[in-house]
């Protein structure tokens, strides 16, 4: 399993367009062939950023959804509304305690 997180800062203005997008595309996103768990976050104090989480069966997975019409048309919609330049982790999950 690959996690998947997503650090994005957007122009305050951008926010509700974010937030509508997101909003309409994340059933399909979560339910995109090797897509196990997806959440979005929100910075506590800088408001303008957001992270998103996402659990995937395999690097190949993630990036057969990079390569999607649904990634580009999530991405086209989302990329304009940045205030900085997104960073994005790929990283193995080593403890989890629930």
């Amino acid at each position: 399993m690959l996690v998947r997180i997503v650090k994005m800062t957007f122009k305050p203005d951008a926010i509700a367009a974010f937030k509508e997008n997101f909003n309409r595309n994340k059933e399909a996103i979560r339910q995109f062939q090797g897509c196990q768990f997806l959440e979005l976050y929100r910075d506590k104090h800088n408001t303008t950023i957001f992270f998103t989480y996402s659990y995937w069966e395999s690097e190949a997975a993630l990036e057969s959804y990079r390569h999607s019409d649904l990634f580009k048309s999530v991405w086209a919609k989302t990329k304009p509304l940045f205030a900085a330049k997104p960073e994005a982790w790929s990283v193995d999950k080593v403890v989890s305690l629930h």
